[in-house]
């Protein structure tokens, strides 16, 4: 049985953030159910709805979807977010990735006992590896793959507004991608998302740290 889109995860980033964009800017509504305590977590896992043992999970066309590149790319394919054929759907995947791995370690900073090294090293990581790509890409195209929006778009104009919260000027060197992101925000949907009241959510604290420490049942903070 189909019906809205429900997304189970926390009241927070993490690796829903990504997903939640993609629906934003397909214009699709969702739910949400917040895990606040283990035991909702446990029940999940004893109902046998995380297939190995990890959320996000979205339910979705009467399905129930864990693993976070699966659930993106299925919502891609549906909202004509992919690309045209076999090839774009390469390059958008290329491009996809890449995003992921860096917004990964901007995730990841709530948890480390000494964010300053980590940070240091995704400006770094940023500014040398993965700005240019995407920097080189958009010298002329409107989008990054096939001249349409796809998949990568909203997850480099997610990136980008991710990296400005840490690094506010970050995207001096890297016109073109400035200029794409300014483009990608007067998208209504990407506009109204981010206006205060929308369902992005704000930048982690103390609080959902705890939360996600409390239900993973996790007690010491990673190095």
């Amino acid at each position: 049985m189909s019906g809205k889109v429900t997304l189970h995860y926390f009241n927070g980033r993490g690796r829903m953030e990504s997903i939640r964009w993609l629906l934003t800017v397909a214009e699709v509504e969702f739910d949400e159910v917040f895990l606040t305590t283990r035991e909702q977590y446990l029940k999940l896992l004893n109902d046998g709805e995380l297939m190995f043992q990890q959320v996000p999970l979205v339910e979705i066309d009467g399905m129930k979807l864990v693993q976070t590149k699966a659930i993106l790319h299925y919502i891609a394919e549906k909202y004509n977010l992919y690309g045209k054929d076999v090839k774009d759907r390469a390059m958008i995947n290329m491009y996809s990735e890449g995003l992921m791995d860096l917004m990964e370690l901007i995730m990841m900073l709530p948890f480390v006992a000494d964010p300053q090294p980590k940070l240091d090293n995704i400006q770094t990581k940023a500014k040398e590896r993965y700005l240019p790509v995407f920097e080189k890409a958009l010298s002329g195209p409107v989008y990054l793959v096939g001249g349409k929006l796809s998949l990568a778009d909203v997850l480099l104009v997610e990136c980008t507004l991710m990296l400005e919260e840490k690094f506010p000027a970050i995207l001096a060197d890297f016109p073109n991608v400035k200029s794409f992101q300014g483009r990608m925000t007067q998208i209504p949907a990407v506009s109204r998302f981010l206006q205060p009241g929308s369902k992005r959510k704000p930048q982690p604290d103390e609080h959902y740290k705890n939360t996600v420490l409390k239900v993973f049942n996790i007690t010491a903070p990673f190095p």
